[in-house]
């Protein structure tokens, strides 16, 4: 929520963290500038997800891929449907905007970023699966990496996603966060149903 609030981003948390973690870290929230993103880089996140100033200055999209490199440029959008198509969302899904999910990612990938990560602001929290429609409408307009998330509730519903849609990577929260699942589990579910996963 830090664009919200328009706070200083948790750059001494994402330097704790990456210290003791050794996987790709993604930071967003409150990534303003230029000199927001090469903070957070500095302090040890891989890439920074940028939501609201993206939607505000779209040139920002191009100038920080220029600067720092697509690959670790990452778009966030939260994806709310109305009136028969899906609206981004800003200011951690409090704000419309009237902008298009479908046209919007596709500017942003002209722009240079090097991944989205598309939530569903409907599903978020519902533990009712993910929207496999958005989701595959999306999927149809870029082809950088696509993180998705909003809605899961059980190993099932990610089982089912990856049947229907070539996803990059599914974003979990409530599902180990609640202990309805764990990783290893999750791992086992996918490996038995002949989804290629790392051990």
């Amino acid at each position: 929520m830090a664009s919200l609030y328009e706070r200083s981003n948790i750059f001494d948390v994402v330097k704790e963290a990456a210290q003791d973690v050794f996987i790709p870290l993604t930071m967003g929230g409150g990534v303003r500038s230029l000199e927001d993103a090469n903070l957070a880089l500095r302090s040890g996140a891989d890439k920074v997800a940028i939501n609201s100033q993206a939607i505000r200055h779209p040139e920002f999209l191009k100038e920080a891929a220029r600067a720092l490199g697509s690959q670790c440029i990452v778009l966030s959008v939260q994806a709310r449907a109305r009136h028969g198509r899906w609206e981004a969302l800003i200011d951690y899904g409090r704000e419309n905007t009237g902008v298009d999910v479908l046209d919007w990612v596709q500017e942003a990938q002209a722009l240079g970023v090097g991944e989205v990560l598309l939530t569903s602001v409907d599903r978020e929290g519902t533990a009712e699966g993910f929207d496999i429609e958005l989701i595959s409408a999306v999927r149809e307009r870029v082809d950088v990496p696509l993180i998705v998330g909003g809605g899961c509730g059980k190993v099932e519903h990610v089982s089912e996603l990856i049947r229907h849609v070539d996803v990059d990577a599914v974003a979990c929260g409530s599902l180990f966060h609640y202990g309805w699942a764990d990783i290893p589990g999750l791992k086992r579910h996918l490996a038995g149903e002949g989804i290629s996963v790392r051990q």
